[in-house]
């Protein structure tokens, strides 16, 4: 089996189709609006005209590319290309203006790069028993889940809590908006049609990333390009030692991306923000998350790109697509009257081996082509502000028409804008709205779900061990940051006091 996977690699054709793929995926990525499920559905009828074999190498390269490539834009203009990099923004997009945009750049391709890897190679060896055990999960352990990421709200805004809440209610609220779960009743559409499929998080994203960043931006004249200095850059930017010293991070951050990404439904877009949260709300320094900090960065990308081998095990193993690029997958396959599910690894091994391996070559190709680029890319901040700020608005409105295709998408988008610039106003975080935002639907969901399915309310919730541990998170997370603050003050105190009682001994001593 092993020589008939890499025969097809032997070919060529499927070399170019790899490069080809992660390249167009990066592109994609990297531009607003536009996305690798976009890329997917985009080159999905293309695939239809290959052998299985060379179909899948060419959607599973594209869905690398695209995952790795958002996170350029994120970086450099503050704007995530699709949501797995939101929480890229937090920390790349203030680096890059401390003129340290290369330095962004390697610490969040190295990351993308490992996390992919290992989460790959983690789903080729344990794909049939994760699946086995991912599959018993019901929704009380994604009501949990969603429950500990919302709790987390709180950390990311540690020391402005209550403006915390605030904007992850705010978020939580919005997300009501269209057809609720489970009795399907129209909720907050006021009569229009345009909202019954509820609020466009495109329109979110960039309303209020994009949009409502050049506009504060603008207004307080804060155009000036940072300096670019190319010459210095080697290797990936900053020394391999200074990176792997986050090694604690990287575990963590990658456990939590492959573990939201095996979860049906959840996927990146998830797993970026609950990382960077989890990963400042552990942090020493948690005040210098939002300032341009690595630590920021490497929980974002790794969690995200871990989330790509978690998403491919249901897929292989159940047939259950674990998000929206695998459900394209799927559909390619069933296209090729290949079934589906528990048997497909017993049916056909050398076509999911060979999925396998273009992920881990997809990887690789990614790599290169980013460290190619990483002298390149630092220079679209070069770029006069006033081409690039309009640039970046034509973007945002040729993204929101792209996937829409209506007027009333943009100007839902533009009222986004308003409030992100509001917010910023008010001194509301983005992250904690976003993350309600994203939350919202599934914590309702899976919440009524729970308590439907058995007569025993909300005990399940606590009682099977999964949703149970998470819950313990939850609140550990929420009030480990005040114990380890009023540890540090009674700490500080005795040691003032301690200090005070040396002096009036040694007055003392004097004394006698």
């Amino acid at each position: 089996m092993f020589a008939q996977v890499m025969s097809n690699f032997l070919v060529p054709l499927n070399w170019v189709l790899v490069v080809a793929g992660v390249i167009v995926g990066m592109i994609f990525g990297a531009i607003p609006g536009l996305s690798a499920t976009t890329c997917m559905a985009l080159m999905l009828p293309l695939s239809f005209t290959m052998a299985p074999e060379v179909g899948i190498i060419f959607l599973g390269s594209i869905y690398v590319g695209g995952v790795s490539g958002s996170l350029i834009s994120a970086i450099l203009l503050g704007i995530p290309g699709q949501a797995a990099s939101i929480a890229t923004c937090f920390d790349g997009y203030p680096m890059a203006k401390k003129e340290q945009a290369s330095r962004a750049l390697g610490v969040g391709i190295l990351s993308s790069f490992i996390a992919t890897v290992l989460s790959v190679l983690v789903a080729m060896l344990f794909c049939p028993t994760l699946a086995r055990w991912a599959v018993k999960l019901g929704p009380w352990e994604s009501f949990s889940l969603c429950f500990c990421a919302i709790i987390l709200v709180v950390t990311l805004s540690k020391g402005n809590m209550f403006n915390g809440l605030i904007a992850g209610f705010l978020g939580m609220f919005l997300s009501t908006v269209g057809i609720s779960p489970i009795d399907g009743a129209l909720r907050f559409t006021f009569g229009n049609f345009n909202l019954i499929s509820g609020l466009s998080l495109l329109a979110v994203m960039l309303g209020v990333f994009a949009m409502g960043n050049l506009v504060r931006d603008f207004a307080k004249n804060d155009m000036e390009s940072p300096d670019i200095d190319t010459k210095s850059i080697k290797g990936l930017g900053l020394p391999l030692r200074e990176y792997f010293s986050h090694w604690l991070l990287i575990i963590k951050s990658w456990l939590i991306g492959l573990w939201i990404g095996f979860l049906p439904g959840m996927g990146a877009g998830l797993a970026n923000i609950v990382a960077y949260s989890q990963a400042k709300a552990s942090s020493k320094h948690p005040e210098k998350f939002g300032t341009g900090c690595d630590e920021g960065i490497i929980a974002s990308e790794v969690s995200n790109n871990a989330a790509i081998g978690g998403a491919i095990i249901p897929m292989i193993a159940l047939g259950i697509p674990g998000d929206s690029p695998t459900a394209l997958l799927l559909s390619g396959l069933m296209v090729h009257g290949i079934d589906v599910g528990p048997l497909l690894m017993t049916t056909r091994p050398a076509l999911v081996y060979c999925f396998f391996a273009v992920l881990l070559i997809g990887a690789i190709v990614t790599f290169v082509v980013q460290m190619g680029g990483m002298r390149v890319f630092p220079y679209i901040l070069k770029v006069p502000s006033h081409y690039l700020y309009a640039a970046i608005f034509l973007i945002c409105f040729a993204g929101i028409w792209s996937d829409t295709k209506t007027l009333f998408a943009i100007g839902m988008m533009i009222a986004f804008a308003v409030l992100g610039v509001v917010m910023g106003d008010f001194n509301l975080p983005m992250s904690p709205f976003i993350l309600g935002f994203i939350l919202g639907p599934m914590l309702e969901k899976n919440l009524r779900m729970g308590l439907t399915y058995t007569d025993d309310g909300f005990l399940p919730f606590i009682t099977r061990p999964v949703s149970g541990i998470l819950l313990l998170v939850a609140f550990a997370s929420l009030f480990w940051p005040m114990i380890r603050d009023y540890r540090a003050k009674k700490r500080a105190e005795a040691g003032k006091t301690n200090e005070i009682q040396a002096k009036a001994d040694a007055y003392e001593a004097e004394d006698d």
